[in-house]
């Protein structure tokens, strides 16, 4: 149903910045209504939860990107962002957006890759 790109990974030194984006589109409801979240996976990795944005717009993120990544939402452009600041090597993987909606149904972004070397 949602239809989810994200855009703006790419290659960048360790301590550079990345604004990756997610624009929704396909939605059956207004997209505030929706909460979003950004996951990675890195190589040989399992899959791990980034941040999260509530429909109210609460955040939380996991504790290895505290005080470097930021999630938002812009609810008029129907896009999640994620700010990457301070980036680390370890940072290094494929991000995905997901939007959840109040039904419980989770929708997946293809991924754009992220990469930061040292």
């Amino acid at each position: 149903q949602v239809q989810l790109v994200e855009s703006g990974g790419g290659l960048v030194q360790a301590g550079g910045s990345l604004r990756l984006s997610c624009l929704a589109s396909g939605l059956s409801f207004a997209f505030s209504t929706y909460d979003a979240s950004w996951f990675r996976q890195a190589p040989g990795k399992g899959r791990e939860s980034v941040a999260q944005i509530s429909r109210s717009g609460s955040t939380n993120s996991a504790d290895s990107v505290k005080g470097r990544f930021a999630i938002s939402r812009d609810n008029t452009k129907n896009t999640v962002y994620l700010q990457m600041n301070s980036l680390k090597p370890e940072d290094t993987a494929v991000y995905y957006c997901a939007t959840t909606s109040m039904y419980g149904s989770r929708s997946w972004g293809q991924g754009t890759q992220v990469t930061v070397s040292s």
